[in-house]
């Protein structure tokens, strides 16, 4: 009964959605609400919620300064020089545009935060796309493509988790799967040339003078990613190289684990706006442009915090995952490596990442050393539904693409579920074929 419960509260949740019936941040909230009282869980409903919210929480304070900092850096010019040279290369060819969208979000996701990533891509591609007039949605739908498949490198987050379900570490776990993860980048590099070819034939090779260059590179990317009414005043060209030692301080950091996540998010803001805009009026009008953005993508955190908070709570996400595993016929036992890889992306879309990997994996490493398979074995599968995963409304980072791209969530699960379906599929493939993980 919670099972189908569950499914039916997640399938309600992605037709109103999908649907525009409903926006996200209302029914995040709403939904799960009355699907708890449906299910008779009136009385704990307030508790369920609040640990919700106390569980997205460091996200949320994360993901807040995190814009407050990459929003100080971007009206300072620090992104300025990569733009031009963006531009530069690829001018006015949607097709050049599509794949250089495509190669910056895989190099700056090496860092391992999808936040990072997709605000560096859109503050420095939005521009260019305006300018051509291509389709923004392509750009968002590249961008959550290419984190999603570097979303499996180790400080990523879901294969620590992995790691530490299962006890295994970097070498057994995630090195292996490296040639499954370049298949996975394969297939970003074939949707970001299949979607800039298309591009190419609508609107052709647009000529963009010098001048036209210069003012995006200079001027416009601040205003196009973030509402920023920009002037040539809040630059500082002269801290440039300040300002890029202070960001590979705080990506290094972060990769090292030198302080929990959000508190360098906000010791590196404060540093950041102190050097940059000194004088406390500078300082209080920079953090006013700001926060239109950062109340519509730190509200939607929140009311995520809620729907999972229900999800858990009721035990409506154990109840899914017994369900699922339960209906695989014994038969098939010889390939639960390839069956979890394939279903990792239904549960990884439907669930938080620390409720699969900690509370499913264990259960499927279990069951796959009945058929005499190696449970990391296991663990590697189910590293390969990930680029499924990033399009779930439960995932924070991505509402914060939508946001800077100004397209809809529902647009975007369109467009890409099925390419983040076949990354899955190519990336299934080449562990069987490279015996990382095993059939038969």
């Amino acid at each position: 009964m919670l099972a189908l419960l569950g499914f039916l509260m997640i399938a309600v949740f992605m037709y109103l959605i999908m649907t525009k019936r409903l926006s996200a941040l209302i029914a995040l909230m709403v939904i799960p609400v009355i699907f708890a009282l449906i299910g008779g869980f009136g009385g704990e409903i307030g508790k369920m919620m609040l640990d919700g919210v106390k569980s997205v929480a460091p996200t949320g304070i994360m993901i807040m300064f995190a814009i407050l900092f990459f929003g100080v850096m971007i009206d300072a010019g620090l992104f300025d020089p990569v733009v031009e040279k963006i531009v530069r290369i690829v001018k006015g060819d949607p097709l050049k545009v599509a794949m250089g969208t495509a190669c910056l979000i895989l190099f700056v996701s090496l860092d391992g935060d999808g936040t990072t990533a997709y605000m560096i891509t859109v503050s420095a591609m939005l521009p260019l796309y305006k300018r051509v007039g291509m389709n923004p949605l392509i750009l968002a739908g590249i961008a959550v493509l290419g984190s999603g498949v570097m979303n499996l490198l180790p400080w990523g987050g879901p294969t620590a988790r992995a790691m530490s379900a299962l006890g295994v570490g970097v070498s057994e776990l995630y090195v292996p799967v490296i040639p499954a993860q370049i298949g996975g980048v394969l297939v970003v590099l074939l949707v970001a040339f299949h979607y800039g070819r298309k591009e190419r034939k609508r609107l052709g090779v647009i000529h963009i003078s010098q001048d036209a260059i210069d003012e995006v590179a200079a001027g416009e990317m601040a205003a196009a990613s973030a509402a920023v009414e920009q002037d040539d005043s809040i630059k500082r060209p002269k801290l440039i190289w300040v300002n890029f030692a202070l960001t590979i301080a705080l990506l290094v950091s972060l990769v090292v684990g030198v302080l929990p996540t959000p508190v360098l998010f906000m010791v590196a803001f404060a540093v950041a706006i102190m050097i940059n805009y000194p004088h406390m009026d500078q300082q209080k009008e920079r953090i006013s442009t700001y926060a239109g953005n950062v109340l519509s993508v730190v509200s939607l955190i929140f009311a995520a915090g809620i729907f999972t908070g229900i999800l858990t709570g009721t035990e409506m996400v154990d109840a899914m995952a017994n369900s699922l595993i339960s209906v695989i016929p014994e038969e098939l036992g010889p390939y639960f490596a390839v069956i979890t890889a394939l279903a990792s992306a239904p549960f990884t879309f439907f669930m938080s990442n620390d409720a699969f990997y900690f509370g499913v994996l264990p259960v499927l490493a279990e069951t796959a050393a009945t058929y005499g398979l190696d449970p990391v074995e296991i663990g590697r599968a189910s590293l390969l539904g990930l680029p499924v995963h990033l399009l779930s409304p439960l995932v924070p980072s991505t509402y914060l693409l939508v946001g800077m791209a100004g397209v809809e969530f529902g647009d975007l699960q369109k467009m890409m579920l099925k390419w983040a379906s076949l990354a899955t599929i190519v990336m299934t493939i080449v562990a069987v074929l490279t015996g990382v993980i095993s059939i038969g």
